[in-house]
């Protein structure tokens, strides 16, 4: 593992603070869109409405299947920011903010995020929280070739009982769902390969979801979000090793 310390280029491409929330329509919303465009125009003048949908497939004996799409209700607002790098999602079943790369820091996303959540929360009325979640998207690019991924990361893919000095990997997924059983935290962790745009490079995918599921009060949530933030990041640099932390500071 590499020690927790702050990396001045954080490989973070996307990080999301969400909410799940349970008794808000779609009514609701419509009718708080005038407001919420007012409030938010300066900084987020991008408007985008959300609307579900369902696909259906039609199967004809000895043919492809045809398939149709039929948009569904109205789930929400997308809000962007004029240079695209910042997204807030006000829905019937809760509310994101999404920070696109270039990664900031935590105390500069996170407290326009309670900001907006709080807004959120004025408008939408919602009728409990039942879900909050952090989502960290890290892309971290090493050099090629790679002969051992156990180099880079602590959870390596691991080779079949096989000659390898003939077989080499050239991609891999791992997933796994951990329940950190004191808090009740529950972590999903993606790890995979993909090749860079550089071609002595390859990208290295690591997805870090904290999530926790209950009923909050307005008591719970800033200290559950800080819990999160945490334990992501205990995560995080106990999957990488001190040599993937040395390239992170070099770049």
């Amino acid at each position: 593992m590499a020690e927790i310390v702050h990396l001045l280029n954080a490989p973070i491409t996307e990080a999301l603070i969400d909410f799940r929330v349970k008794g808000v329509t779609g009514e609701s919303l419509q009718k708080s869109i005038d407001k919420l465009k007012e409030r938010l125009k300066d900084r987020y003048p991008q408007v985008k409405a959300s609307l579900g949908f369902h696909a259906q497939f039609q199967f004809t004996g000895g043919e492809l299947p045809e398939a149709t799409r039929k948009d569904t209700e109205f789930e929400g607002y997308f809000f962007i920011s004029q240079d695209g790098q910042k997204i807030v999602q006000f829905r019937t079943n809760g509310f994101t903010f999404n920070k696109i790369k270039p990664y900031t820091s935590w105390e500069k996303i996170y407290p326009e995020a309670l900001e907006l959540w709080k807004l959120y929360m004025e408008v939408a009325n919602p009728q409990s929280v039942v879900r909050i979640a952090l989502r960290y998207i890290n892309h971290i690019k090493i050099p090629l070739p790679i002969l051992d991924f156990a180099e880079y990361l602590t959870a390596p893919p691991n080779l079949p009982k096989i000659d390898q000095h003939l077989y080499g990997i050239s991609g891999f997924t791992t997933r796994l769902i951990l329940n950190e059983t004191n808090l009740d935290v529950n972590i999903a962790i993606t790890q995979t390969v993909e090749p860079s745009v550089e071609t002595q490079f390859a990208i290295i995918i690591l997805d870090i979801d904290a999530s926790k599921i209950k009923e909050f009060t307005q008591q719970e949530i800033e200290p559950t979000l800080i819990t999160l933030r945490n334990m992501k990041n205990n995560i995080f640099f106990n999957s990488i090793t001190d040599k993937t932390l040395r390239i992170l500071n070099a770049s």
